[in-house]
């Protein structure tokens, strides 16, 4: 009999303060409802989360950092994009 490995997790915490998900770590589950539970248990000991997110590692796809020129250049030719034509209304605090 082979010795199977549990896939890789990544943890996304939302903490009482925050607006959106950050990456706090990696830890390993046979699945994902035990996933939650073990992240709950590590990254979360202190009720520092309100929401907790996670994703199998090998369901990550990210950009490669050599590509950044290409992959980034379209946003730089959109000015109207930029907040920089807006008026923030007073009090307003996350935007």
């Amino acid at each position: 009999m082979t010795k199977k490995e549990w896939p890789l997790w990544e943890v996304f915490i939302r903490s009482k303060a925050g607006l959106n998900h950050k990456h706090v770590g990696s830890l390993r589950a046979a699945d994902a409802h035990m996933a939650i539970e073990n992240a709950r248990d590590v990254y979360t000991r202190r009720s520092e989360g309100i929401s907790i997110w996670v994703v199998e590692s090998n369901n990550l796809v990210a950009s490669d950092p050599s590509d950044a020129d290409s992959l980034f250049e379209p946003a730089d030719s959109k000015v109207y994009r930029h907040p920089t034509f807006y008026d923030v209304p007073d009090g307003i605090s996350h935007m």
